[in-house]
């Protein structure tokens, strides 16, 4: 057919999923294939800064994001720990393209080759029907940004009625503790889903870690009962969102090289708070009193494990 087509994937990540080598495999199909940062048993602070995006755009005019990644956990085959549910959104028009560029930056940095950025633009008809904003954007190590954790305490921190968020992994920072418990004791409504089976065990134990403090201040925990919640998002106020791939934890906000869209203004605003509330129906809610009542060894041992977050 004479697509052009590209898999970018990374090492890490993959390190243990696929064999050496794969993409020699890929590339017999007339797939270019290239790893970002491939594993190597030295140490080096690089080994840090993960490609964490995912990505899947087509001719520059329709794309895709969020945390769905190419596995079979995410199409729940595979999967022990109960139902794996993740969230990604569709985005049509010139806001597709930003992805082609996030795309295509990453693959020239690897594979260090210069193409004309022309090529890969479409031309777009005027779109008469859109209503509301989207903007795209990316999230790297690099730069002195946090655009991810910027744009999230800004959505917390502008919020008048509600926030809801879903994250897999609760490992926070002292502004995003502050942002949240701060919003709840003002009287907004913040709610909070976090998986029940998670992937990452020691993720769970310091999860726990934040509940306490969390709950105190108002701010109400809900875990996805079938299993596993892998989505990233936040919704506030029926205005605004994000969906993305970027976690509430020091590795995605800091470390990680991201992606994720903001919408105002726009029905996916409704869609997703309307899915957050789909799935609360799932949730049981961890009470103060589970808190209090929790086992003191696992509470030193989830203290101790909060000491070793940023590495998590």
């Amino acid at each position: 057919m004479g697509v052009d087509v590209r898999v970018l994937y990374d090492g890490m990540g993959s390190m243990t999923t696929l064999p050496y080598g794969y993409p020699k495999t890929l590339e017999k199909h007339g797939i270019k294939c290239r790893i970002f940062s491939p594993f190597t048993p030295f140490l080096s602070a690089l080994q840090n800064n993960r490609d964490h995006r995912k990505i899947l755009v087509i001719d520059g005019k329709t794309a895709y994001t969020g945390g769905i990644n190419l596995a079979d956990e995410y199409i729940n085959i595979d999967y022990s720990g109960g139902h794996w549910k993740d969230m990604s959104v569709m985005i049509k028009g010139e806001a597709a393209f930003s992805f082609t560029m996030m795309f295509l930056h990453m693959w020239w940095t690897v594979t260090k080759e210069t193409e004309d950025l022309k090529h890969f633009k479409p031309v777009f008809e005027e779109f008469s029907d859109s209503e509301g904003f989207v903007m795209p954007y990316a999230d790297m190590p690099q730069d002195k940004y946090q655009t991810g954790e910027f744009i999230y305490l800004d959505i917390i921190n502008k919020a008048k009625k509600y926030i809801h968020i879903t994250t897999p992994y609760l490992i926070l920072d002292h502004e995003m503790v502050v942002a949240l418990t701060n919003a709840a004791m003002s009287g907004i409504d913040v709610k909070i889903i976090c998986p029940l089976s998670i992937d990452h065990w020691y993720a769970r134990s310091v999860a726990f870690s934040y509940y306490k403090e969390l709950t105190e201040s108002g701010v109400k925990i809900y875990e996805y009962s079938p299993g596993f919640i892998h989505g990233k998002t936040f919704v506030a106020d029926d205005e605004v969102c994000v969906v993305g791939s970027i976690n509430l934890d020091y590795r995605s906000l800091y470390l990680h090289f991201e992606c994720a869209a903001w919408f105002l203004d726009s029905h996916i605003v409704k869609d997703v708070e309307n899915d957050f509330t789909e799935t609360l129906s799932k949730c049981r809610e961890i009470t103060l009193e589970e808190c209090n009542k929790r086992n003191p060894v696992k509470k030193l041992f989830s203290a101790v494990l909060r000491l070793f977050g940023p590495l998590m």
